[in-house]
């Protein structure tokens, strides 16, 4: 079906939202913030406070239950807003916990890789050689050559003074103490993944995770997370593509909560509940998870008759149990 909505000016866009019945008790904030943050990233927070109805599809008969644009009674833009914001606070605290647990792991990757050699990174003989070897969904590439591309082009865009040192003075080649300062943390995932397996247990252990494979996953979640927050995307009320593993074992508490409920599963709770593991382990003292907390009790209360939750990021029943522990 061809797209064929009109431009509407930032004055047309409030009206239109008040002829859906969203209630605006101050016209000029309102359009304030749809000039500032736009009325595409605020519909995603406008979206829950729409009536939903059953259709049902003529030629099939199959009824789906559809928004509709109308919203409920008593609906007001501020409720959209405050949420926004909270969501941005959640985004801007869990961007400062992950930019320590990369940095953690960069230092963790070139110390144990560094012991094998300055250029191991490179090298395929240190890691696994089935996991280097595994072709990628969607690619005749392997993971080790896909891992090498992207490599190369982290060093090939990198504007820092001591990458164009390295080039200049020591040829192509940056060894893994340095190479790993320009790695993200989709790199890191990638490079970790491919590790041999006592590399990986030995990584896994630092941050108090016995079992690599359940490590390997949660590593991956939080490259999704990094991507998610670094390109300031919804947490609130979103399902995340990319499922961490649970631990078979009770070693991991906290994860008890999460097993076998797949709606958790599916949601960011879980992997802020990975964040805060693995920030303890890294910094024992950290109070970054009790920040967190008080963040997440600050969720607005809303005007509309609808009344929505932390339940819409995954929050388990008995979080605060478990949650302020060390």
């Amino acid at each position: 079906m061809a797209y064929n909505r009109p431009w509407l000016s930032f004055q047309q866009q409030l009206e239109q939202l008040k002829q859906r019945g969203m209630v605006v008790t101050d016209d000029a904030a309102a359009l304030d913030y749809l000039q500032r943050i736009g009325y595409y990233r605020l519909s995603a927070y406008w979206y829950p406070f729409r009536h939903f109805r059953p259709e049902v599809n003529q030629e099939t008969g199959v009824v789906k239950v559809k928004a509709q644009n109308d919203f409920i009674d008593n609906t007001r833009f501020i409720d959209a807003v405050n949420i926004y914001l909270f969501d941005k606070q959640l985004r801007l605290l869990l961007i400062d916990a992950l930019e320590r647990i990369e940095v953690s792991l960069r230092v963790d990757i070139a110390y144990l890789l560094g012991k094998q050699g300055a250029f191991a990174h490179t090298d395929i003989k240190q890691f696994h050689p089935s996991f280097v070897g595994k072709p990628m969904h969607g690619s005749s590439k392997t993971a080790w050559e896909i891992w090498l591309e992207k490599y190369q082009g982290l060093v090939n865009r990198s504007k820092e003074d001591f990458v164009r040192h390295y080039l200049a003075n020591h040829g192509p080649d940056i060894p893994i103490w340095v190479a790993v300062e320009v790695f993200d943390f989709g790199a890191i995932s990638q490079l970790i993944s491919m590790m041999k397996i006592k590399d990986q247990q030995t990584i896994a252990e630092k941050y108090c995770v016995s079992d690599w494979q359940v490590f390997k996953s949660w590593i991956f979640a939080l490259s999704y997370l990094r991507n998610l927050v670094a390109h300031h995307s919804r947490l609130w009320n979103r399902n995340i593509t990319t499922k961490p593993s649970i631990p078979r074992s009770n070693e991991i508490p906290w994860c008890a909560s999460f097993r076998g409920n797949e709606n958790l599963l599916s949601k960011p709770f879980l992997l802020m509940a990975i964040t805060r593991q693995f920030m303890l382990c890294i910094c024992p003292n950290t109070n970054w998870h009790i920040r967190l907390q008080q963040h997440l009790m600050t969720f607005p209360q809303q005007y509309s008759d609808k009344k929505l939750s932390l339940n819409s990021v995954g929050i388990s029943a008995n979080w605060l149990e478990w949650w302020q522990s060390k």
